[in-house]
């Protein structure tokens, strides 16, 4: 019989299991597996946790360890429940140990893609734009081809053996400055093929500029878009308007129809933001797939803590509620033969992002980078502006090296409250522009954004264990296999 060795587990940072709905699972954070588990091993489990066990557990002692657990459900549960726990851990799926944290160092910085400001402008004034209205807190204004080009030079020749780069279409609203959009696609692949690249494009929009004309092109040449809709009516037209104040909904919704239409629901995200006032933001996710869209995003929104519309410590509970109603509505939906795909329940816990991915999160600052208008870098669209945060420019490239050697050294170890929290493979330590925002220091989480990024990673396991469960209809034991 196998024993059950908890010498190196770290019952913080190693395992994490939780009641979701009517299910209890646990996540073995180092391998990725995901188990399904009864009472008695949640039982156990607790025992484990509250007693800090680090002992090697032979088979013999497992009763006589374990008194509160055996009293409970008797010795004969209890022994069956840890031969199943030492047998998962002989499988490599359960208790693994965390041994990238002991060595791992950070990459050089290597540049894979770009974000480009096409516009520091834009047609509409969102309550919660962290652009500002458009200008990032300077002067409006709009790329130049000649700029965009040396900026997806500056991007070819500092991707090294990367096979593949992205660019993306930003602003403010791109779409004002759309006339330098197919010059910069032809001249990125032309010179991404002669360096034996592949390039992708992605254009970010308002979608109050959306033309026909403009959608044609961006399917013909094969463009990822990600459109913004907030949801309901009023909603959306609460927060988001035209530049008069007009409500934008009714002008915006045509037209990102008539695109995902016409490209036959491919290649695109409906992008929208929930605040403090829309915290039952399941209700926008059903409308929008009223309207006939499918793929879908909804962003807590990024904000001061003192806004008006900023997500307080005290909404938490209700957001716990409403990801497990959006879990739910998620779930039926894919029952009915009436699927729609969330952006933040597409996980892989066994084999989702590199190590590096999971260690870095977006890159920002070293694989990833901003160009405003003028030229100059930025760690990410989120800190144009701030001029402290100015890396360089397109013409000399990174110039401020310590900067974004401090944005390289911002990974999951060496971010005390990360370094040993279950969630840390999946938010990577959170967004840099956040954690700045909140707290001041690279390092230091927001408090508010982590909380909601583990409901919503709670809700995403949940989701992806039901919906893998009818592989394991019929089986028996107190430990389902793992998801896989």
């Amino acid at each position: 019989m196998l024993s059950l060795n908890l010498q190196e587990v770290d019952w913080q940072g190693d395992v994490h299991w939780f009641d979701f709905e009517d299910l209890c699972l646990l996540l073995d954070v180092n391998s990725g597996a995901v188990h399904l588990i009864d009472a008695p091993t949640r039982a156990v489990l607790d025992e484990l946790r509250a007693g800090d066990q680090q002992g090697v557990l032979e088979a013999g002692d497992w009763p006589a360890a374990l008194p509160r657990s055996t009293g409970e459900w008797g010795a004969g549960t209890v022994r069956e429940v840890c031969q199943e726990l030492a047998a998962k851990q002989a499988a490599g799926t359960l208790f693994t140990v965390d041994r990238a944290g002991r060595s791992y160092r950070p990459p050089q910085p290597v540049l894979q893609a770009l974000c480009l400001h096409l516009a520091h402008d834009c047609n509409m004034r969102c309550r919660y734009c962290f652009a500002a209205g458009g200008p990032f807190g300077g002067e409006r204004g709009l790329m130049s081809r000649e700029t965009g080009f040396q900026a997806l030079d500056l991007l070819v020749r500092e991707s090294g053996s990367r096979p593949r780069i992205e660019v993306d279409f930003f602003g403010g609203e791109p779409l004002l400055n759309f006339a330098v959009v197919p010059d910069l696609v032809a001249y990125g692949r032309e010179k991404a093929a002669a360096a034996g690249k592949r390039i992708s494009f992605t254009l970010t929009t308002n979608g109050l500029g959306l033309t026909p004309a403009i959608a044609d092109y961006l399917i013909k040449n094969q463009i990822s878009v990600i459109l913004s809709l907030d949801g309901r009516p009023e909603v959306h037209d609460f927060n988001r308007h035209t530049v008069t104040g007009q409500g934008t909904y009714a002008l915006i919704v045509p037209r990102e129809q008539h695109f995902v239409t016409a490209q036959e629901h491919r290649d695109y995200w409906v992008r929208g933001t929930y605040t403090h006032q829309n915290l039952d933001f399941t209700r926008d996710i059903l409308h929008m797939v009223e309207l006939g869209f499918r793929y879908l995003s909804l962003e807590p929104v990024v904000a001061a803590p003192g806004a008006e519309y900023a997500i307080q410590e005290g909404d938490l509970p209700r957001l716990a509620a409403e990801y497990r109603r959006l879990a739910r509505v998620y779930l039926e939906a894919r029952e009915r033969g009436n699927p729609f795909e969330f952006f933040h329940f597409n996980i892989d816990a066994v084999a989702g992002p590199c190590l590096t991915k999971r260690l870095t999160g977006c890159g920002a600052g070293t694989s990833y980078l901003a160009v405003t208008p003028g030229g100059d870098l930025y760690p990410c669209h989120q800190l144009v502006g701030k001029r402290d945060y100015c890396l360089g420019n397109v013409g000399e490239g990174v110039t401020r090296t310590a900067l974004r050697e401090a944005f390289r050294q911002a990974y999951v170890y060496n971010q005390p409250q990360c370094s040993r929290c279950w969630a840390r493979f999946y938010c990577s330590g959170g967004c840099h522009a956040a954690n700045l925002a909140a707290t001041g220091d690279l390092r230091q989480p927001a408090p508010v954004p982590c909380a909601i990024q583990k409901l919503r990673l709670e809700a995403a396991l949940y989701v992806q264990v039901q919906e893998k469960r009818r592989k394991f209809a019929g089986q028996e034991g107190f430990l389902a296999p793992e998801v896989e």
